[in-house]
């Protein structure tokens, strides 16, 4: 019994060494210093205590070992027990949005033009924010506090791919209809998607909230209303990258955007044009060419929740994505949406978005009751207000969310804990604070990447 129990002891010293130094391992490949120094240390601290604990006379050694499994018992029971969620997740949306409110669009209004006059007749109270909009630098500008002389000519040679192929989201749908099945169908698109690069793809019906009221970018006519009746909408995420994403707000970030966005747009555009091939119209949504509300139709299909920054929430990387949305009218089988309240809840603890975000625009406290569900509101003025002084899309709010970091088995583990259990998510809020801080971690390029405007 004596020996056993040393043994037991100096198994537990080991496995904690693993584990901990493993995961050390991972974070320093990761560029998480940090993550990787508190966990050696404690992979090292915890073994040797075990070790030392396995010369002590085994009354002591037997004490030891019972509060150890009682600790690990009641551990395993707050943390894999489910918890009923009492907290209600943001509802579907049925009004519809008029796109000519949205920033984007206000941005790029002329002055004195008919457009411009025509949405500020309707809308005097944006006048004043966006004539001072209007003063400020601008994305890209080669005046912006950020501006980087390498990298903002790239990311503008990414826009300008999205904008030649903003043309190619529609057109001639094939004469002859394929006879597959929906199942068929379903299980080909989203392979498709995923085959192409998608992380996630899922599919809705489209309802009237998903679709903008009035054209405010793109094709079409300013200000006609929008026609939108088809019947299914395939939504789908790509990863934006970690190491990148480290270096919000630097001029790294909209790099990375504006790749995404080519990206998603050249991924919608190939399966809208396959699903013309089989027969059925279908139309991409990419940047400033879109007619549906990209998040609301991921959310419906299955690919997170709207989080306290306001933006999707994903289970496999949080909001470190970009998405890409599909409408048809070929039969497809939709994917039953299944709440997941633990985001929700998660969003409802942690404040580190709204901790670190620079312009003020992520609210503190509970969610409140906006467009026909429970959510918190981004003060979207705000926050544009100073990507239009830095002349990036900021992307602090990403790069410091817990659920953000990479797909990998460490983090995955820790996502599959925050889902099943309230006590997980008390646990990786405090875990998160420990191994990464409070405030956005070391910026970590990739070596090719120079941040250094003068070298």
């Amino acid at each position: 019994m004596e020996v056993t129990s040393a043994a037991i002891l100096m198994g537990i010293a080991a496995s904690i060494f693993i584990v901990f130094f493993a995961f050390g391992i991972l974070s320093l490949k990761e560029g998480e210093r940090r993550a990787a120094r508190i966990s050696m240390l404690i992979g090292v601290l915890g073994a040797s205590f075990y070790m030392l604990m396995s010369f002590t006379p085994f009354q002591i050694r037997l004490i030891l070992l019972s509060l150890h499994l009682a600790l690990i018992l009641i551990t395993a029971l707050a943390l894999l027990l489910p918890a009923k969620s009492v907290v209600p997740v943001d509802g579907e949306r049925r009004e519809r949005f008029d796109e000519r409110e949205v920033l984007f669009a206000r941005r790029v209004l002329s002055p004195g033009s008919t457009a411009y006059q025509q949405y500020y007749a309707m809308h005097p109270e944006h006048l004043k924010y966006d004539e001072g909009i209007q003063k400020l630098s601008g994305l890209l500008a080669s005046h912006a506090k950020n501006f980087d002389p390498l990298i903002f000519p790239t990311a503008s040679a990414s826009f300008e791919v999205t904008a030649a192929l903003r043309h190619a989201v529609d057109g001639t749908v094939a004469a002859t209809q394929t006879a597959h099945s929906s199942e068929t169908r379903t299980r080909y698109v989203k392979g498709l998607a995923r085959h192409l690069g998608a992380v996630s793809v899922g599919i809705t019906l489209l309802n009237p909230g998903h679709v903008y009221s009035h054209v405010g970018r793109g094709s079409g006519t300013y200000g006609a209303p929008i026609q939108m009746n088809h019947r299914y909408a395939i939504a789908f995420s790509l990863e934006m990258d970690h190491a990148i994403m480290s270096c919000a707000p630097q001029a790294a970030v909209i790099l990375e955007t504006a790749r995404k966005y080519v990206e998603s747009a050249v991924i919608a555009i190939q399966i809208a044009n396959w699903i013309r091939l089989q027969g059925f119209p279908a139309r991409a949504h990419i940047d400033e060419n879109y007619r549906v509300i990209e998040p609301l139709v991921a959310r419906d299909a299955g690919l997170g929740e709207i989080g306290r920054m306001g933006i999707l929430m994903t289970p496999e990387l949080g909001p470190r994505v970009r998405l890409g949305v599909v409408t048809t009218d070929m039969p497809l089988d939709p994917d039953l949406r299944n709440p997941d309240p633990s985001v929700f809840e998660f969003c409802g603890k942690c404040t580190k978005c709204a901790e670190n975000c620079p312009s003020k625009a992520i609210p503190f406290g509970e969610a409140g009751s906006y467009g026909g569900g429970r959510r918190w509101k981004l003060d979207e003025e705000k926050c544009f207000h100073y990507w239009n002084v830095i002349g990036t899309d900021c992307g602090i709010c990403m790069s410091v969310c817990p659920y953000s970091h990479p797909n990998n088995w460490g983090h995955n583990t820790v996502r599959s804990l925050i889902r099943r259990s309230a006590a997980a998510r008390r646990a990786a809020l405090y875990l998160d604070n420990l191994f990464y801080g409070r405030k956005p971690s070391t910026c970590h390029p990739p070596e090719w990447l120079s941040l250094d405007a003068g070298s």
